[in-house]
């Protein structure tokens, strides 16, 4: 199955409780696409002892998931948070990519 994450909240327990989701489907042998979207680009910064995002992303990478942040939302973002892409370490997309991702998608799920 091909899934779709879409995560705009910029909530620690949120964007963590997706990429747990993001990870247990790869372990189902889904095809994962995470879009970062709106607040959703501050992911990798919200990242805690408690809701360790940076760990849940990384294993989320290293089991074939791809991670896609909106180019606009991070460039609304560069100056409170100037080094935003560098921390997201994943390429940057547009509306239409997403539009892809949801077309081809067999399921989207938000957060």
């Amino acid at each position: 199955m091909k899934l779709t994450v879409i995560i705009y909240s910029n909530d620690a327990e949120t964007v963590w409780n997706a990429f747990r989701l993001a990870n247990t489907s790869l372990i189902h042998e889904n095809r994962v696409h995470v879009f970062l979207l709106g607040k959703g680009v501050e992911a990798m910064a919200l990242s805690t002892l408690k809701y360790d995002i940076l760990e849940q992303a990384e294993l989320f990478r290293n089991n074939g998931g791809v991670i896609i942040g909106c180019g606009v939302c991070c460039e609304n973002r560069k100056d409170e948070m100037p080094l935003l892409q560098q921390e997201l370490r994943c390429d940057m997309g547009s509306m239409q990519d997403l539009y892809g991702l949801i077309a081809e998608a067999d399921k989207v799920i938000t957060f």
